[in-house]
């Protein structure tokens, strides 16, 4: 009894971690995160408060337009998860291990990588609306197109194209390098579903246009580990 009880526990810690907009815990492959293996990786860097000093320091950061920009940042609770960092859709950011924020913040994700995950940017000389973030973790790195991209404890964030609806989460533990962040700029691993690819980064007009003349979409995105 005590085994088959065991396991009745087990599945409901289970299904209490899996994504929002998942009904079964197993379609995820979620596993508690007190099993998860190498849960903590590397240490949060105890780096100093990101302020107006990380933004960039040329003039030629293009200018976005307001569906571009990511204008708030907004500390919000969310069922499984708990802690996340939100913009003003709704949308839960992430960061990402291959980043650096020492000696000097850079963002790694470049190419496709950012079309999977877009990086939160914002125009030279704003500043994004905060909720329940403390304005000192707040900054920003310049990118490689010139763009400013906003940091939280110095780590550039990101939105993730596999999330369809606010508030989820399903960039969690992808490639065991992406992780929803904290108000603190910290990994949230309230829960640490078991390492997933990324979905496929989207195919401009041209590459669908031959993928349809080829009778075969689809087929180049086969087997591909988008996991960065």
């Amino acid at each position: 009894m005590k085994v088959v009880g065991a396991s009745i526990a087990a599945a409901f810690v289970l299904t209490g971690c899996a994504p929002a907009g998942l009904d079964n815990a197993s379609d995820y492959g979620a596993e508690p995160a007190a099993n998860a293996v190498d849960a903590t990786a590397t240490p949060t860097p105890g780096a100093e408060p990101a302020g107006d000093d990380a933004a960039a320091e040329g003039d030629e950061a293009p200018e976005l337009s307001a569906d571009e920009v990511t204008s708030e940042l907004a500390a919000t609770k969310v069922k499984r998860m708990g802690e996340t960092v939100q913009n003003q859709d709704g949308a839960v950011l992430y960061r990402f291990d291959d980043d650096k924020v020492k000696p000097e913040v850079v963002s790694n994700c470049k190419g496709d990588c950012a079309k999977v995950w877009p990086p939160a940017v914002i125009n030279k000389g704003e500043k994004p609306k905060l909720k329940g973030v403390d304005a000192d973790k707040v900054g920003t790195v310049e990118r490689e197109d010139g763009t400013l991209q906003l940091t939280i404890d110095k780590w550039p964030v990101y939105t993730y194209i596999g999330d369809k609806k606010a508030g989820q989460w399903k960039g969690q533990n992808v490639g065991k390098k992406w992780f929803v962040i904290t108000p603190e700029g910290t990994k949230n691993l309230t829960c640490l579903p078991a390492p997933s690819k990324a979905v496929a980064p989207p195919k401009d007009d041209a590459e669908e246009g031959a993928a349809d003349s080829s009778g075969d979409a689809g087929a180049a995105d086969s087997g591909s580990d988008y996991s960065y």
